[in-house]
C-alpha cells in the first residue's frame, strides 16, 4: 500500500469523466482515490447530473455515503423512491440496487463516499 499524501485542490481542476451510455449527461470526478492520491480507505467522488439525466441503476457488495450539494433529484433505493435536494444525506446499503435520477431543470451533484478497491476485494 503506497502512503497518502495531503491534497488540497478546487474541485473544478479535476476531470469531469463521462460515466458512459448506461447514464447520459452524467460525469464523475474523482476528488480522492486510490490510484491518484494512495487514499487508504475512501474515495470521494463528485457526481454531476445534467436536466434529465440520470445514473446507471445498478448494484454492487459495497455502501455508497452521499451528500447532495445542489439541484434536486430523487434516488431509487431498492424498490423505494426518495425525493432529495440541497443538504440531503443519503446511505445506499451494500448489495440494494439504486440510482439517481435529476428532476429539477438544472444541473444536480452530489457528492459520493465509496471503500477503495482494496477494501472492496477482500473476502
Amino acid at each position: 500500500m503506497s502512503i497518502s499524501i495531503p491534497k488540497v485542490v478546487h474541485y473544478a481542476d479535476v476531470p469531469a469523466l463521462p460515466v458512459g451510455e448506461d447514464a447520459p449527461g452524467v460525469t464523475i470526478r474523482w476528488l480522492i482515490d486510490e490510484p491518484h492520491d494512495a487514499a487508504p480507505n475512501y474515495a470521494l467522488r463528485l457526481i454531476e447530473v445534467d436536466a434529465g439525466g440520470h445514473t446507471p441503476n445498478h448494484v454492487h457488495p459495497y455502501e455508497h455515503e452521499n451528500y447532495v450539494l445542489e439541484g434536486h433529484g430523487r434516488v431509487l433505493i431498492g424498490l423505494e423512491w426518495h425525493e432529495v435536494g440541497p443538504g440531503t444525506v443519503v446511505l445506499v446499503p451494500a448489495g440494494v440496487r439504486h440510482t439517481y435520477e435529476n428532476t429539477g431543470d438544472s444541473s444536480f451533484r452530489f457528492l459520493c463516499g465509496i471503500p477503495v478497491s482494496r477494501l472492496t476485494t477482500q473476502g
